[in-house]
């Protein structure tokens, strides 16, 4: 089962960097819950869609350099990995974007059942990112 989580974290991250979001949000479950960095929390692939949609429209962003760690009962994952990206359009609250770039480092953790995603929480240095794209 380990085997099998680490794939699908690695495919969760290819799809996320080929922008192939149509099968990104396949690989959740109906009911994912999506712990979004220092915000909020959201239910359901409508919601993470949604979250997605707007990502995208501010933010161009790559993974690199991940590293994915599972649990030995297999219901549990965790990710490293570096997210380089350009700040695109001003985000509500945030400082105006000029297509600033940034790279940080980022974890992610996740629970898994039946070869799905059900829970996603991210995070990153929200400080550290202000400061790249205000420098």
């Amino acid at each position: 089962m380990n085997q099998e989580n680490i794939k699908l974290v690695q495919t969760y991250y290819h799809l996320f960097n080929t922008k192939d979001f149509n099968a990104f949000v396949e690989l959740l479950d109906e009911q994912v819950i999506h712990d979004i960095n220092q915000g909020g929390q959201e239910i359901g692939k409508t919601a993470f869609r949604f979250f997605m949609d707007k990502m995208n429209t501010c933010y161009d962003e790559h993974i690199s350099d991940l590293m994915i760690m599972t649990h030995p009962e297999g219901s549990r994952a965790s990710a490293e990995f570096i997210v380089s990206g350009t700040y695109l359009a001003s985000d509500e609250g945030l400082p105006p974007a000029k297509n600033q770039t940034y790279r940080l480092t980022c974890g992610a953790f996740f629970e898994i059942k039946n070869n799905k995603i059900t829970r996603i929480t991210n995070y990153y240095n929200m400080q550290e990112w202000l400061k790249q794209i205000s420098g």
